[in-house]
């Protein structure tokens, strides 16, 4: 009796040979544009656009026959140039003031001993934001004076709660099974706290920041109504002289300023947070 061997069906054009290679979906667009971070390096592109767009708008302007207020206030050297440092000035060292004081008391409220008064901590912080801009920089005014210092600590308290907010929720979403490994392992509190918290709440940490600095450049165009100068002084003088070029580049400068900082930020957050996150 001879033994039946069954084969097994085969398609049409693939006897004989090996199976083909296995068949890949399509990645999708949106899915490319994440992995990539194509969004992180086109905003270079707009922001030289918009700085190409100001450069051609600002040569067109017929400043020789322009009124003397006007001409004086679209004056690159003396006025522009030294505003925007102005600007980025009380901007930058605001955002750095308020990381020093934000982070490390963010990393005291999330400790065992200190987690009871974190809301009560929150809640004044939340303060700065509650109150009117235009208040917040009046009374800083009339305690310290009429100059660039009391602008610049009425925006570290406007811009801390956003820091001191994501360090708590950044330190507080790290997995409690990974830092009990760490202790187990025979390490401090201190080691877990600046070898696995702080590091996997970097990325939280640093939206928070990123968030602080656009606010305090938005704000800092206020600077200008307690004597801090800045870019505001160029929006304010398009506004009373009722010149719609001087209040165009005055915005412009401030859009430039607060798009490129933000996109400092993202740069920051993409390559300043470790592997694996």
């Amino acid at each position: 009796m001879t033994d039946q061997i069954t084969h097994r069906e085969m398609p049409t054009g693939t006897e004989g040979s090996e199976a083909g290679p296995p068949v890949v979906p399509r990645e999708g667009f949106f899915a490319m544009w994440r992995r990539l971070q194509l969004g992180l390096w086109l905003a270079p592109l707009g922001i030289l656009a918009l700085v190409g767009v100001l450069y051609m708008y600002y040569q067109n302007l017929d400043l020789a026959n322009a009124v003397r207020q006007t001409r004086s206030a679209l004056q690159w050297e003396t006025k522009l140039w030294p505003q925007m440092l102005q600007h980025v000035q009380i901007a930058f060292v605001a955002t750095v003031v308020v990381v020093i004081v934000a982070v490390p008391l963010g990393i005291i409220l999330t400790r065992p001993a200190f987690r009871r008064v974190g809301p009560y901590v929150v809640a004044v912080a939340n303060s700065g934001q509650a109150l009117p801009a235009y208040g917040l920089l009046v009374l800083f005014g009339a305690a310290m004076g009429m100059n660039r210092t009391a602008a610049m600590w009425a925006f570290v308290v406007y811009a801390l709660l956003p820091v001191l907010r994501n360090t708590m929720v950044g330190l507080d979403q790290v997995d409690r099974s990974v830092i009990e490994a760490g202790r187990g392992m025979g390490m401090t509190r201190m080691l877990v706290l600046t070898r696995i918290e702080l590091p996997l709440a970097v990325p939280v940490i640093l939206a928070g920041v990123r968030v602080a600095m656009v606010l305090n450049i938005g704000m800092a165009t206020l600077a200008f109504l307690i004597g801090g100068g800045a870019l505001g002084v160029t929006i304010y003088s398009g506004i009373e002289l009722n010149q719609n070029s001087v209040l165009i580049v005055g915005a412009v400068l401030v859009a430039i300023v607060a798009l490129t900082f933000d996109w400092l930020g993202a740069v920051a957050e993409r390559y300043l947070r470790p592997r694996g996150i």
